[in-house]
């Protein structure tokens, strides 16, 4: 019996380019059958992808950035059913991470390739005392600077300047960023720290091929990587790219934990971004949900 897939696709994404035309050349020669639903606002990827599936789509794909793939997550989570991605976002830093080609139509063929292989990843779940229900995240939930970061990063300026816009934002926030105490309780250990920025990480890549923040960050190891900087200066600065070949964190920079759930509070609140959107202020509750989604990617990343 030959596959049905459903590509829910954001048409805001950060490319311009003729998604059904490439679906279709791809998809068609595959044998399989496939179907279209179009987004106009927020929440409406994470409906159509659980709709998708109650609907008996054997694969849903998700096409636009990172944002529009964590909304097919969100429908796809406790379904069974694996997701496939088009990257057509600014970023995509999570097709990087599990190695999906970044042109759309090798993208396309990898979701359809007996080659590929059908790979479990974890997800991560923030909650909050204001919150009614948990949010999820795949890549990292970040406070205080990293979070700051990414509010003064504007859709405006993502469509200018793409991935640079982020770093305009990030010179734009360090006026704005002061150490603050955190408090984490990580794994029941209680752990205080001053620094400018708090990252609870589930996947290490930083939106280019190969680099992370370190080497031992992994998407698929049933653990979240917390990261405090202590410092927005050229020394910590050198400690980040050191860590991306592989060398070790400066300890008087950076300080990096391990574990499988994390409370984090700071004095005075700081703001907290998850996967790039705003989601309050700290205390948050992160913990990770071990190979909770599957994602269709080549075989050869592991």
């Amino acid at each position: 019996m030959s596959k049905h897939i459903h590509v829910v696709v954001n048409p805001a994404s950060g490319k311009n380019e003729p998604i059904l035309n490439t679906i279709n050349d791809n998809f068609h020669p595959a044998g399989v059958t496939w179907s279209v639903s179009v987004t106009n606002a927020y929440g409406d990827a994470m409906r159509q992808a659980r709709e998708a599936a109650k609907s008996g789509a054997d694969i849903v794909v998700a096409y636009g950035g990172d944002g529009t793939v964590m909304e097919v997550v969100n429908g796809l989570l406790g379904t069974g059913v694996p997701m496939g991605i088009l990257p057509g976002g600014t970023g995509n830093v999570l097709s990087i991470e599990v190695g999906i080609p970044q042109t759309l139509s090798e993208a396309a063929k990898t979701i359809v390739s007996e080659d590929s292989t059908v790979r479990q990843i974890d997800v991560g779940q923030c909650d909050a005392a204001s919150w009614e229900e948990s949010r999820y995240f795949l890549l990292r939930v970040a406070s205080g600077f990293d979070a700051q970061r990414i509010n003064m990063t504007s859709r405006e300026l993502r469509d200018k300047y793409g991935r640079m816009a982020y770093f305009i934002g990030a010179l734009q926030a360090v006026p704005e960023s002061k150490a603050v105490r955190y408090t984490f309780t990580l794994d029941g250990e209680d752990v205080e720290v001053e620094g400018f920025t708090c990252l609870v990480e589930n996947a290490g890549n930083m939106g280019i091929p190969g680099v992370s923040l370190a080497s031992d960050v992994s998407i698929s190891d049933g653990l979240l990587d917390v990261f405090c900087v202590y410092n927005l200066d050229f020394n910590s600065l050198t400690s980040a790219i050191k860590s991306i070949t592989n060398q070790p964190l400066d300890p008087e920079s950076f300080q990096h934990w391990q574990g499988r759930e994390v409370t984090i509070a700071s004095d005075p609140p700081q703001p907290v971004v998850g996967d790039g959107e705003k989601w309050g202020e700290t205390p948050v509750t992160v913990k990770v949900l071990p190979g909770a989604i599957s994602v269709i990617a080549p075989a050869n990343v592991s």
